[in-house]
């Protein structure tokens, strides 16, 4: 589990593609990968996966096919910076919400709006998806706890204050990038269990 703290930003230094699968050689800051065990579990934008070799300070990890598809990890190229989370220990102080780094969707950046102080960004995610996102509640992008702002449609925007820019790759984000969308986990099910009930949430049109 992760608490969508993001610890830092690490960088992509290689994409090795191989039948099935590609393997991602990603620099954690120093000190950052201290501890780390073959076997574990790193959110990488947002996507859980599990550490196959450790070289210092980068650590290496393989994606199937499906988690390429179903997310952006596969339009990593070396030189990118990723937001990264370890994954969360018993005791851990939980500052976002609990996250499985299982990506449902993802989301395009569709406006950018730059305020004094802050940054609003709205996305865009598939209409099926559209039915979860409230205004106030929870979702992760790219691995980051955030709370919806709006909601128009299928659109939402989040509001990003200086020290999420500097601490996570929202600096940097630009119109048409694409994200990692993980769904809060109790918004989901409690939404699904009223529409077992029949009180559907339709989808934005």
């Amino acid at each position: 589990m992760f608490t969508g703290i993001v610890q830092g930003i690490a960088v992509v230094e290689e994409v090795t593609a191989a039948t099935g699968l590609s393997t991602f050689a990603i620099r954690l800051p120093d000190n950052s990968a201290e501890g780390v065990a073959i076997g574990a579990s790193v959110a990488i934008n947002g996507t859980c996966l599990t550490v196959t070799k450790q070289a210092g300070n980068t650590l290496f990890f393989d994606a199937m096919q499906e988690t390429l598809k179903l997310t952006t990890l596969g339009d990593l190229v070396p030189g990118n910076p990723v937001n990264f989370e370890r994954a969360a220990r018993i005791g851990d102080e939980i500052g976002g919400h609990l996250l499985s780094g299982h990506i449902h969707t993802t989301a395009n950046v569709v406006e950018i709006l730059r305020p004094t102080n802050n940054v609003t960004i709205w996305f865009e995610v598939p209409q099926e998806w559209s039915r979860y996102i409230f205004p106030k509640g929870y979702i992760a992008i790219n691995g980051a706890s955030l709370t919806i702002g709006e909601v128009a449609g299928n659109r939402f925007n989040v509001h990003l204050i200086p020290e999420t820019l500097r601490a996570t790759t929202f600096g940097a984000i630009e119109e048409g990038m694409r994200v990692n969308i993980e769904i809060d986990s109790q918004t989901q099910t409690i939404v699904d269990t009223l529409a077992r009930l029949g009180y559907d949430r339709p989808a934005a049109l």
